[in-house]
């Protein structure tokens, strides 16, 4: 395990799952995970689109920080800290 620390994981959840959710469209989500590649395919979608690529970059924070805070610390920290996973 990369992370064993519980209250980290727990934070580094919410705050991963409250952006995804109100600064989705803007990939901030990703950023706060360390996928810097994936928040700037979503901060360039919206950027080069004039703002409406944030509909969908937006739905994918959306849906992103929803998953991220229904998962336990447990299941959060397996696949999106140790697995790396990026997308959904």
């Amino acid at each position: 395990m990369t992370n064993s620390n519980p209250t980290e994981t727990s934070n580094k959840k919410m705050v991963a799952g409250l952006t995804g959710i109100f600064l989705g469209s803007l990939g901030i989500h990703k950023f706060v995970l360390g996928y810097t590649r994936a928040g700037v395919i979503m901060l360039a979608v919206t950027l080069v689109t004039c703002g409406f690529g944030s509909i969908v970059t937006g739905l994918i924070g959306l849906i992103e920080g929803i998953i991220y805070i229904t998962k336990t610390p447990e299941e959060f920290q397996a696949t999106y800290v140790d697995a790396k996973k990026e997308w959904f």
